[in-house]
């Protein structure tokens, strides 16, 4: 009698503010996350530790840390919300118009400028009522962990060769060029490989110790190096940086193209061979068939094809 009583107490919101509280590990941001005012999400919160019997979250320095119960709790919880949604949603179709549900993409920094903004732009366009969220994808994101626990829906990037494990849909390939300042002298001069690689480069900066992106990995299977003298966390910025120095930025082309739109930057070709960017989305096989993550996907299939045509 016990367990049924206890479960009694127990509804999917309360689940809902569970997950978000754990996963956010802050009772503010889980507020925001959930658009609940804060004293409304404590509630929840005390409500959980009662029936729990554990704090669930407890004070960390300067932060919050989930209990070793809480950390057990995450991935049911997450299992039970999205079971509850395709209970409901897929059942009875997905319908944009109407759908109230969020969609999380995660994605590099390194696409096309626009790409994001237009997917944003054509979901809401079409599912008015949903909510979006772009999260930030790095080389040592556990993006399958977050598509297996159903904390994002897709994938955005590009990889030499994608994951087996995951479901793939290809976007579009991409020509590697090299960004430069007009006033750089290879605009006039021109290099050769041995000019490029003395050259000196700007990078993305390692995400972790010993990481090295698609240009180095290639470069080094060549046992080739070139001499990096400057590197920026924030992909967005670097043609900024280009454009007033003689750095030079190598990566696709329509990335670059942006940008040589809009500062004075010239693009110029690589004179060391590369294999074509390819751009891919990735999503688990737990949202294969679902109505609404196959919709979104169109989405992004579409965009990418209308980014293409521009």
């Amino acid at each position: 009698m016990r367990d049924h009583a206890l479960f009694d107490k127990i509804d999917l919101h309360l689940i809902r503010v569970l997950h978000t509280v754990l996963t956010e590990r802050s009772v503010s941001r889980a507020a925001v996350r959930l658009g609940m005012h804060q004293p409304a999400v404590s509630a929840a919160l005390k409500r959980l530790r009662e029936l729990s019997g554990d704090p669930l979250l407890v004070r960390s320095g300067a932060g919050m840390m989930p209990t070793d119960a809480a950390l057990r709790m995450v991935e049911p919880a997450g299992a039970i919300l999205r079971a509850a949604e395709a209970l409901f949603s897929d059942a009875r179709g997905f319908d944009p118009r109407t759908s109230t549900r969020t969609f999380r993409v995660a994605a590099s920094d390194y696409l096309d400028p626009l790409f994001l903004p237009q997917l944003v732009a054509r979901i809401k366009a079409e599912a008015p009522l949903c909510a979006i969220e772009i999260l930030p994808l790095s080389a040592d994101a556990h993006y399958h962990a977050h598509l297996a626990q159903g904390e994002v829906d897709v994938v955005i990037g590009n990889w030499p060769e994608p994951p087996g494990d995951l479901h793939m849909g290809r976007l579009f390939g991409d020509e590697v060029v090299c960004l430069v300042s007009r006033d750089h002298p290879a605009v006039r001069r021109g290099w050769d490989a041995e000019h490029w690689l003395a050259a000196e480069h700007i990078a993305p900066t390692p995400t972790h110790p010993g990481a090295r992106g698609v240009i180095d990995d290639h470069l080094s299977a060549q046992g080739l190096v070139r001499n990096i003298t400057a590197r920026c966390a924030h992909f967005g910025l670097i043609p900024s940086i280009v454009a007033s120095s003689l750095l030079v930025l190598t990566t696709g082309r329509q990335y670059c193209e942006r940008y040589a739109a809009q500062l004075p930057l010239a693009i110029l070709p690589c004179p060391v061979p590369f294999p074509r960017l390819m751009y891919y989305q990735l999503w688990h096989a737990r949202t294969h068939h679902s109505a609404a993550a196959a919709w979104l996907r169109e989405c992004v299939k579409a965009t990418a094809s209308s980014l293409r045509k521009e």
